[in-house]
């Protein structure tokens, strides 16, 4: 019975990422070749019309829009298509003939590709592997490993708990592939298919990884050029006069902006590599290593070989993160300075606004004296002309005696009037 339980949107592709890319049962003899291609989002799109294309000319059904894993046998090979973040990956298969053991040259599953449709992959190459898939019994397997890689550089291990051994030479051939073979024993084929699948995983997430380092060689000279700029402003900070911040203010804004622009710029990249190189160490931990006789194990070369790269990449990451806190506490610094100056001429500003609020009072209490006399005067004069029209009807004192008595009285009336006003204003 099925319940009608509201269901989350995203339920069935969170339930089925469990799922996502599912290694595939493999038979050896086998040949595989894995290319990567680094695409940007129209190349990404590109990419899955190309697929669709080569399976319309096969006349097989297209894979749905939304996939970003997909396998088909077409007959002659076997394709598998996925879509990472940055880049997609192609995996071609093919049986190989045992007759095609020994010296001659091996089968190459990008050789039954077709190679007009091989030569439009949309993206740039970034890693190439061809990989040989035999039994240890196998007539001639290990003639193979001796024709196809380079002695020198060869680097072998026995893998999957000694149920397998693996062969590469880390070397890119002339045909731009690299190359790798592996003695599957008698690995069953689901427990094969993984172990082909982290082997091609440590390939591609090593190339991947070290997309960081030319990033974090060019951010190395930048960073060097801008520590110079810092340590010549935070010199110049110590003996700069008041006339000098501005400009020095001005220059330490424009490193801080370079600085972070450049933070800004190569912070993913250092973010995806320190991701990739952690996969690569996941990956070589699964194949669970074991070394051969007088032979350099995968995991020892990647050592090796990675961590000056994995230690650039941290250590740009570091000095970046590094930098932009000193420009921050420099930069903090000069403005702490430059607003205790601005604090400083602000209260001298304000004691001599003092200094002018006290002249204005006193004008001011001098212009109430005046302005106390002149209001006397007028109210006054308006006196005696009433006290004239007063003693035409028979006001006994003549105007000017009326006028003389009155002015003390309008004089302090007028004043303690003023003193109300003031003292009204002021309070409030």
């Amino acid at each position: 019975m099925k319940h009608p339980l509201h269901q989350h949107p995203q339920r069935a592709a969170l339930h089925n990422e469990v799922h996502a890319r599912p290694p595939q049962a493999l038979v050896a003899p086998l040949a595989i070749s894995h290319v990567v291609m680094v695409c940007d989002a129209a190349q990404r799109d590109a990419s899955r019309s190309h697929v669709a294309a080569l399976l319309r000319d096969h006349h097989l059904p297209l894979p749905d829009p939304q996939s970003s894993h997909f396998r088909m046998d077409l007959g002659a090979f076997h394709i598998r298509w996925e879509l990472h973040t940055e880049f997609v990956t192609w995996t071609f298969m093919c049986p190989m003939p045992i007759e095609r053991f020994g010296d001659n040259e091996p089968t190459l599953a990008a050789d039954a590709v077709p190679q007009d449709w091989f030569a439009g992959l949309p993206g740039q190459c970034l890693s190439s592997l061809h990989l040989w898939v035999l039994s240890s019994h196998a007539l001639g397997a290990a003639t193979l490993v001796k024709h196809v890689l380079l002695e020198d550089t060869l680097v072998a291990s026995s893998v999957a708990g000694g149920a397998a051994e693996v062969y590469t030479d880390f070397a890119m051939h002339a045909d731009g592939f690299s190359r790798m073979v592996l003695l599957a024993g008698n690995m069953s084929p689901r427990r094969l298919g993984r172990l082909v699948q982290r082997l091609l995983e440590i390939e591609t997430y090593r190339m991947a990884a070290l997309l960081g380092l030319p990033v974090a060689r060019e951010a190395t000279l930048i960073l060097a050029s801008a520590e110079r700029e810092l340590a010549e402003l935070a010199s110049a900070i110590r003996s700069a006069t008041t006339q000098d911040e501005p400009l020095l203010l001005d220059r330490l804004t424009k490193l801080a902006g370079q600085v972070e622009s450049q933070h800004a710029a190569t912070h993913s990249r250092f973010s995806a590599s320190a991701a990739y190189f952690e996969l690569v160490d996941k990956r070589i931990s699964d194949i669970n290593e074991a070394a051969l006789p007088g032979m350099q194990t995968i995991g020892e070369f990647m050592e090796r070989r990675l961590t000056p790269a994995r230690s650039t990449c941290e250590w740009a990451t570091r000095r970046q993160d590094a930098l932009s806190q000193r420009v921050s506490r420099i930069s903090n610094l000069l403005r702490t300075r430059v607003e205790i100056e601005q604090q400083q001429s602000n209260q001298a500003l304000l004691a001599t606004m003092n200094q002018r609020q006290g002249l204005q009072l006193k004008l001011q209490s001098t212009v109430e004296g005046l302005s106390v006399a002149a209001i006397t005067y007028y109210i006054v004069g308006l006196v005696s002309y009433l006290a004239k029209g007063a003693h035409v009807l028979g006001w006994p004192v003549s105007a000017e005696s009326t006028a003389a008595a009155a002015i003390p009285l309008v004089a302090l009336g007028v004043w303690w009037s003023l003193r109300r006003l003031h003292h009204k204003v002021f309070k409030e």
